[in-house]
């Protein structure tokens, strides 16, 4: 071995830990400190889609995923068929998905688009239109897609960030989660 390929070896080991340690804290780093989840921040009908307004206290007894998304983004729409199985494999339990579609341009603030939108990728659970970014910082977030659950008694539990397919390592995570929380008492 030469002293370069020594040091490209040493590199390329170096990477791959550094690279092993991301996924694994990505992997485990989805629970957060337990707190209410904040009230949604539109209570017009013209901001919510598929539902009347609805508040945390609503959808008590149930657990929640809420689906930050913006209908331009990629790794959002690309997560949708994973989304709808999975209100599809939870529609017997108390589960609900609460779109939160907070726009990154312009356009994106128009109803009839995002509506269009939801019809074109199939999506049937009550969204709210987050123009205004309220609720986007009420919650602290930072990235879409970004997939929050709440549990039964309206505490923040856990967030997962990022592009999800069904059976991957994040929507295996995910829907474990959402068992453990399932049988969680209310």
């Amino acid at each position: 071995m030469t002293k370069r390929s020594g040091k490209i070896s040493t590199f390329v080991t170096l990477i791959t830990i550094l690279l092993s340690l991301i996924f694994i804290s990505n992997a485990n780093a989805t629970s957060i400190v337990a707190r209410p989840a904040p009230e949604f921040t539109q209570t017009s009908a013209d901001a919510w889609l598929g539902s009347k307004p609805l508040t945390m206290a609503d959808l008590r007894g149930k657990v929640v995923l809420v689906d930050f998304w913006t209908f331009t983004c990629w790794n959002c729409y690309r997560s949708f068929p994973w989304l709808n199985a999975l209100e599809e494999k939870f529609a017997s339990k108390d589960f609900q998905v609460i779109g939160i579609h907070s726009p990154e341009f312009e356009k994106e603030k128009e109803k009839s688009a995002v509506e269009k939108h939801m019809q074109k990728y199939e999506l049937k659970h009550p969204t709210m239109m987050d123009n205004d970014f309220a609720f986007w910082k009420k919650m602290g977030n930072k990235y879409w897609p970004s997939f929050y659950l709440i549990d039964k008694r309206g505490f923040l539990r856990h967030v997962f960030i990022g592009e999800t397919h069904k059976g991957d390592w994040r929507a295996d995570i995910i829907e474990n989660t959402i068992n453990d929380l399932l049988s969680e008492a209310k």
